[in-house]
């Protein structure tokens, strides 16, 4: 089994959370993997600015997911390892990368966000995410 460690971000800008659709048309939040030699909080912050064009900083570590899946392209299992952090932006526009295969991308109410994330794992995130948020600001 390939395992591919990841960070990403769910990033906040007052009561409204960013999400990005994939080409799966699964509603996800921003990550990526992290290379030898990468810090997580750097690739989180950076996969935010390039998978949906918003300038956000970490206010918290948020927790972990993982989850395991077969790779068509790979011809094997695939297990992803995420650390996630929240974040904050002013920012209230989001330019879903195309060439990253997004098409879609938003601020959403957390109990929209709730409705659209499409893992049960990333709603408890969420969740979790948004409670830690509301008592650091």
């Amino acid at each position: 089994m390939l395992v591919r460690n990841c960070a990403g971000g769910v990033v906040f800008n007052n009561d409204k959370v960013l999400l990005l659709m994939n080409e799966k048309h699964e509603w996800v939040f921003p990550k990526g993997v992290m290379r030898t030699g990468d810090f997580p909080d750097e690739v989180a912050v950076k996969r935010v600015l390039v998978e949906a064009g918003v300038k956000a900083r970490i206010i918290s570590a948020a927790g972990r997911t993982n989850y395991e899946f077969y790779s068509i392209s790979r011809q094997r299992p695939v297990a992803n390892k995420i650390v996630w952090y929240i974040m904050t932006t002013d920012q209230d526009q989001v330019t879903p990368n195309e060439a990253q295969s997004f098409s879609e991308g938003g601020f959403f109410s957390v109990e929209e966000a709730i409705e659209k994330v499409t893992y049960s794992q990333d709603k408890s995130l969420l969740m979790l995410s948004y409670q830690k948020y509301k008592e650091l600001v």
